[in-house]
């Protein structure tokens, strides 16, 4: 299999209100909008929240997470509440070493805000 391209698609019962928060309360550029949806700009990837895919209603069951990487969680933390979003856990760092906090978005999905620490092996790996 060739994938040419990905994206993570998050369906909500108001994808209006969702679309809004991840525009205006994360604050992530839009890559494109069509009627029916919008897709955002995440690091090197997209999400992608569309109107005409409803869900019923919001999904509590679901394990969808979404990992962002950032350069610092802390500058994070402070723009999340500025900006009215659920911090549900301070950034601290794990026991393999990244720097990570959680927060909601208005579905109730875990947003884990990463950074990778100057140190961490990640940075030195090249493949």
């Amino acid at each position: 299999m060739e994938v040419l391209s990905s994206r993570v698609l998050l369906l909500s019962a108001d994808p209006e209100r969702l679309q809004s928060f991840y525009r205006d309360s994360l604050g992530l550029p839009v890559y494109r909008e069509y009627p029916g949806g919008v897709v955002f700009f995440a690091g090197n990837g997209l999400v992608e929240i569309s109107s005409h895919m409803k869900a019923d209603e919001p999904d509590t069951t679901s394990n969808a997470v979404l990992w962002l990487q950032v350069r610092d969680a802390d500058a994070v933390a402070r723009e999340f509440r500025e900006r009215g979003v659920t911090v549900a856990r301070e950034p601290r760092e794990e026991p393999w070493g990244l720097i990570e906090m959680h927060a909601t978005d208005p579905d109730g999905r875990t947003l884990i805000i990463v950074q990778i620490p100057a140190d961490h092996p990640l940075r030195a790996d090249t493949r």
